[in-house]
């Protein structure tokens, strides 16, 4: 089981999630489906609807799209890294929320770590695996 958080002055839920270079943290309460992200608006902060509905969808699989309020502090990374690790982190979240939502996250794949980060560049190499051209005159 996930290890759940619950603020105790506000009573919001909250989770963090990681994808690439980016940390997200996520706090949720029930409401009209407010959504922040760094103070900003959803739509402004993620303009590629895509990356909306890449994080919208773990919502929508719990049933509660358009009921949630929530509150996202995100850094570090793109677009890409940063709407994954919501993504995570909100399904996260809603784990603490309520228990019963753990298996279909988790059948779904919205709990599962992905762990694909750029490989590190290597002494002697160009990049990560790029070797020096080879002249032969």
């Amino acid at each position: 089981m996930i290890a759940s958080k619950k603020d105790p002055k506000t009573g919001e839920f909250l989770g963090t999630g990681r994808r690439k270079t980016s940390v997200a943290s996520v706090r949720i309460k029930s409401g009209s489906g407010n959504v922040t992200v760094n103070g900003r608006t959803f739509e402004d902060y993620f303009p590629v609807m895509t990356q909306r509905t890449y994080i919208t969808d773990t919502l929508e699989a719990v049933g509660l799209g358009g009921k949630i309020d929530m509150s996202v502090t995100v850094s570090g990374g793109g677009p890409a890294g940063q709407s994954g690790a919501c993504r995570m982190a909100l399904a996260r979240a809603l784990c603490g929320m309520d228990a019963e939502n753990f298996p279909k996250l988790r059948h779904d794949g919205f709990l599962t770590r992905d762990s694909r980060m750029k490989e590190r560049k290597k002494y002697g190499l160009r990049g990560a695996r790029r070797g020096t051209q080879f002249s032969k005159r």
